[in-house]
């Protein structure tokens, strides 16, 4: 697909539309997609480009080493310290590079948990206002799975399509996990691996991008076909500075924005925000105005507030006798800690899951002294795991602008006894399943793929910026649609939870628009 079939290089085709989505990733790629056959017309907005396929989609050397794809500018912490976030600018988001775990949150994740530090808030709708959702997102994302290993969610629907299977060495870390009396899940996968896809299980999924677009990412599953179905337009390398409003600040009007160096407002009937929690929350603060001094839909003083990412380690168990033999390594995800803690801990520790299988060259940047080759040859006889804990909606975590412009994020991880907790346990049991060496190491700042909860949803609008359709308490027409909008963050990848929101609240905007054009004038209809 070229940007000329789309409008580009010219800008926009029209001065005015029905919907005006900024940012084309989980969230905004999917409800584009939604809207496509709702009669509204669509402009979709990316401020970058599409990611080639080429050859070096699946270099670890030119992804990890060379950072070929990191494309988002320097982000800053509270010491003004300058770091590249986890964050990619592309036609499909973060998706083009995620590990297409899609998975549910559990029905307990819509409801309010206590933990040790506090509580996890109880979500606007119940998993089963969300679950027909789910099921649409899965069917659209080609999610492989198995409904009935994981106790955690029973479920009665099948997935669209049946786990994609352990390799062999996974097989036997499968077995032993359950000798141990643990319940080893196939994890629920985006990928392209019915009869006659394009997957071919290689070892560069994880982190990579796809060059055969067999990975299930917003892009290929829903952007192009929204496109492609001539309702839904795209504008790429198109920058939002600024969502504009009339005077009495009610209503969002459209959206100004920088495409390849010269600005241009469209014109929309509604204006939904979706370019992920950071993003979003600062689209929404330099876009204050006299109506809204403080950012727009920032009456409660909660946009850019609550910021989560997890408390995450990685944890790499290694037998120098017995190679790694797997290709496709991420099959397999435990969840037996999701709910329970231990006698010290009596509450809930989290999430494991295997990620990609490393290589060397994918952990160089981390272990700089290391020479490459002994990197290569312990990646080779290990296997490899993602941890992740719940961390808890904290006000002073936070994303904000600097003086000039600049993101600032303000974060302190909470909750940190149960992550401490659950990279112990993990750590005996991957010595008893027959890695003798167990070496782990928790993830800072820039790891943010996970970020979510700066513009809330919630029925109080004193404490929430969103209500229950993540339409603003203070904006009539004006939408968050990413995971911006998690009261909480529950310890599973957010990937489909975002996708299953994007249809849910297309429902809602299309059935609005329908009623605003019924009270339209002819005048004022041949005017959008």
């Amino acid at each position: 697909m070229s940007d000329a079939s789309v409008g580009e290089p010219t800008g926009p085709s029209k001065h005015s539309y029905d919907v005006v989505i900024v940012g084309s990733g989980m969230g905004g790629g999917t409800l584009a997609y939604a809207l496509a056959d709702s009669g509204v017309d669509v402009l979709l907005i990316e401020r970058g480009d599409f990611l080639p396929q080429e050859k070096q989609n699946w270099d670890p050397r030119e992804v990890f080493e060379g950072h070929r794809y990191a494309n988002a500018e320097q982000w800053y912490d509270t010491e003004g310290r300058p770091f590249s976030p986890g964050t990619y600018y592309y036609v499909g988001g973060n998706t083009k590079l995620y590990g297409s775990s899609l998975v549910r949150f559990r029905r307990e994740d819509f409801q309010s948990t206590q933990h040790e530090d506090g509580k996890s808030p109880e979500w606007p709708f119940s998993y089963d206002d969300f679950a027909p959702y789910y099921a649409r997102a899965e069917q659209v994302y080609r999610v492989h799975g198995d409904h009935t290993d994981d106790p955690t969610l029973p479920r009665d629907e099948p997935f669209p399509y049946s786990a994609i299977g352990h390799e062999p060495p996974v097989q036997e870390a499968a077995d032993a996990l359950r000798r141990l009396g643990y319940t080893p899940s196939n994890i629920p996968l985006g990928i392209d691996l019915r009869d006659g896809g394009g997957c071919i299980r290689c070892q560069t999924c994880d982190g990579f991008p796809c060059r055969v677009l067999a990975k299930s990412d917003a892009d290929v599953r829903c952007v192009r076909p929204a496109v492609a179905s001539g309702s839904v337009e795209l504008l790429t390398n198109a920058y939002a500075e600024r969502v504009l409003t009339d005077e009495t600040g009610k209503q969002a009007t459209g959206v100004r924005l920088r495409h390849r160096g010269t600005e241009v407002v469209v014109d929309a009937r509604t204006v939904v925000v979706s370019c992920g929690a950071v993003n979003s929350a600062a689209l929404l603060l330099r876009s204050a105005n006299a109506a809204h001094p403080d950012g727009l839909a920032n009456s409660s003083g909660m946009v850019g507030r609550n910021y989560m990412v997890h408390n995450n380690s990685i944890m790499v168990g290694i037998n120098p006798l017995k190679k790694n033999t797997s290709e496709f390594q991420k099959t397999l995800y435990i969840n037996d800690f999701y709910t329970h803690g231990t006698a010290d801990h009596p509450y809930p520790l989290g999430h494991v899951q295997l990620i990609g299988k490393l290589q060397g060259e994918m952990i160089k940047g981390q272990r700089p002294l290391i020479p490459k080759w002994a990197l290569s040859q312990a990646t080779a006889r290990s296997m490899d795991w993602w941890l992740f804990t719940e961390d808890l909606p904290d006000p002073d975590n936070r994303v904000t602008l600097t003086d000039d412009g600049n993101i600032q994020i303000a974060w302190t991880p909470n909750n940190t006894r149960a992550h401490e907790v659950l990279v112990r346990e993990v750590r005996k049991i991957l010595r008893k399943i027959g890695y003798p060496f167990v070496f782990s190491q928790g993830t800072g700042i820039e790891v943010n793929s996970h970020q979510a909860g700066t513009v809330r949803a919630g029925t109080d609008p004193a404490t929430s910026v969103l209500d229950a359709d993540c339409r603003a308490h203070d904006i009539d027409n004006l939408y968050v649609v990413d995971s911006s909008f998690f009261p909480s963050l529950p310890v599973m990848n957010p990937a489909l939870s975002i996708a299953a929101n994007a249809f849910r609240v297309a429902e809602s905007i299309a059935d609005r628009i329908g009623k605003t054009r019924s009270h339209d004038t002819p005048a004022q209809s041949a005017s959008l």
